[in-house]
């Protein structure tokens, strides 16, 4: 289908981008497209405004900064695959990072617009609420942080404002600490039917789970077994614990929730080894 009309803006800055979506009419962000574009062909999102801010090269960065990664929210999955500070430091993100869709997708999508988007199906923020990221955003009152779980307030939906722009995602230094990602799709480019990642943490870990509810979510049980001293199979009997996965043509709900305790354990034993 062809997308409803819209103006089009290129943002110069940030402060640009910001006052163009102050403008009074209904903007949307465009970075790599990858998630508007097909929502817009569908029609199933109208913006009167694209606001397009996929040239602000001074938010493409890995670096450095104290206890933590700083990734710029335009910064391209390929990139993140291959950049070696994430490697050595949070070698997760840059492993999952090369999963994401295929090679097109991951040359023109953005960790950035992956988080704003909020796919409950994404790859990226399953990783980044294992790892207890944490988003800054840039508005008209100024720079706010706020951490990643809190932002996915419900189905493609978060807590940024209409008129902020995400601006970097922050990680922690895993270093050597275990970690895992593991997916379960029908081709390498679909999205994940269900997939896990696991962080360890003091003995136990922290485990997210892909496409299991409305938004990412923690697997909260597993977690709790694990720190009472169960096992990778005993703890990932409860991965489905307060999940809501969706029924489609790749699976239907009791379906996903077996591949998540079957997903969790391989992804425990693979952390915790």
């Amino acid at each position: 289908m062809i997308p409803a009309k819209f103006d089009y803006e290129v943002a110069e800055s940030v402060d640009h981008a910001i006052e163009l979506l102050g403008s009074g009419k209904d903007a949307k962000l465009l970075a790599g497209g990858h998630s508007l574009l097909p929502l817009m062909r569908l029609r199933l999102a109208r913006p009167e405004l694209l606001v397009d801010i996929g040239r602000l090269g001074d938010l493409s960065y890995v670096r450095e900064d104290g206890d933590a990664i700083a990734i710029g929210a335009l910064t391209r999955y390929a990139d993140l695959a291959a950049d070696e500070l994430l490697a050595a430091e949070c070698p997760i993100v840059a492993h999952t990072s090369g999963l994401v869709g295929d090679p097109q997708v991951r040359h023109r999508g953005t960790i950035g617009g992956s988080v704003a988007h909020a796919d409950p199906a994404s790859d990226i923020p399953t990783v980044l609420v294992a790892l207890e990221a944490e988003l800054v955003a840039r508005g008209h009152g100024g720079e706010r942080r706020l951490p990643v779980a809190e932002s996915f307030a419900g189905f493609l939906e978060t807590a940024l404002g209409p008129q902020e722009v995400l601006t970097e995602i922050r990680v922690p230094k895993t270093g050597s600490a275990g970690w895992s990602y593991v997916k379960f799709n029908r081709r390498a480019q679909d999205w994940a039917t269900v997939a896990v990642a696991a962080v360890r943490e003091n003995g136990g870990a922290r485990v997210a789970l892909t496409n299991m509810g409305a938004t990412t979510l923690r697997a909260s049980g597993v977690e709790e077994a694990l720190s009472s001293g169960s096992d990778p199979a005993t703890a990932a009997e409860r991965a489905a614990e307060g999940t809501s996965p969706p029924s489609d043509h790749n699976g239907s709900a009791e379906y996903r929730e077996h591949l998540a305790r079957v997903l969790t354990r391989r992804a425990l034993e693979e952390a915790l080894a």
